[in-house]
Formats: structure tokens, sequence, C-alpha cells
């Protein structure tokens, strides 16, 4: 795990004063362009999957579709998008969360998910866990089943993992990496 921790770590670029003043944003394309790093990442990602009994895996908009897709695919799943409020046709279901800032609105087409779903989250980044926590609220509505949150990266100072833990009663919450 040392390895693969070294290795994603050593592809993941900080940009300093994006996308504002004071942030340093952790830039996941270098990653992505690795075969091996990526290869890495998803099978890690997938083997959380198989471990937490997920029927299929949610992505979140929108580079947990990036992560997401290859990890369903990896393992077997189905995959689901969540988009922002407006992208999906048909009909959804719809979850508006609270930002720092003002509020945020996720939507899933309400036929994806159903009673015998037990639903991995997938994401790049777990940072204060507003939308996260809002996925597994649209997965509970929908009648499924939360199997638990799965990201790249949590970024350890900012208390997104105190805010989401209530909200997954019980279900496991694993990051590759804590920075």
């Amino acid at each position: 795990m040392t390895d693969l921790k070294e290795l994603l770590l050593s592809r993941i670029r900080d940009v300093a004063d994006y996308p504002e003043p004071g942030v340093v944003f952790k830039d996941i394309t270098p990653l992505l362009a690795d075969p091996a790093a990526f290869t890495a990442l998803t099978d890690a990602l997938a083997e959380i999957a198989g471990r937490t009994g997920a029927t299929k895996v949610i992505g979140l908009e929108a580079r947990g579709f990036i992560l997401g897709a290859p990890v369903a695919v990896r393992a077997g799943l189905g995959f689901i998008p969540v988009r922002k409020a407006g992208k999906l046709p048909g009909a959804t279901l719809s979850q508006t969360y609270d930002l720092e800032y003002g509020s945020a609105e996720i939507e899933v087409h309400a036929e994806d998910l159903s009673a015998g779903d037990r639903v991995l989250v997938v994401d790049d980044v777990l940072a204060t866990g507003g939308t996260a926590e809002a996925s597994l609220q649209l997965i509970r509505r929908a009648g499924a089943e939360v199997a638990g949150v799965a990201v790249l990266m949590e970024l350890g100072f900012l208390d997104g993992r105190a805010r989401l833990e209530p909200a997954l009663k019980g279900a496991p919450l694993e990051a590759v990496l804590t920075v």
C-alpha cells in the first residue's frame, strides 16, 4: 500500500492560489495521464467496491465520473452519474445542500436506483463532505442502501469525515490518500 500511495502522490500536482488566492488545488490530471498510476488507483477503488458488497457505483460530478466509471467496469458493476441540477433528462431525484456561501443541488435519474441496490459513492476528493452527504441522502430516498464512500484523497484539515460520518450510518468511508 505504501508503494501505491507513493505512486499516486507523485502524480498529484499542487497548484497554488487556484481557484482563488490562498487555496492549494490538488490537480489529479497528471495521475490520470499516467496509465500505471490510473490503473493502480482504479484497482484499489474496485477492491473497495468488492469489499463493501456494492452492486452499483455512483460517481459525483465531475471527477467522480472519471474515477467511478472505470471502477464500475473493473468491479463488474453498473455506473450511475450524479449530476448538478438540470443536467439530466427525464425524471430525477434531487437533493439540495449547503455550501460555505450559498447552496447547491445534485440529481440522479430516479429509475437508476432501486431497493435491491448497494451503492458505493466514488469521488476524487473528500473536502467538506457536503456533496457526498447529499448523494447519500439521494441513495436512501431512492430506496437503495449505502455500501460506502471511496475517494482518492481526503483533505483531513477540512474535517469532511466528521460531517459525513452521521450520514454514513455505519457504512465505511475509505480514502486511498489522506493529506
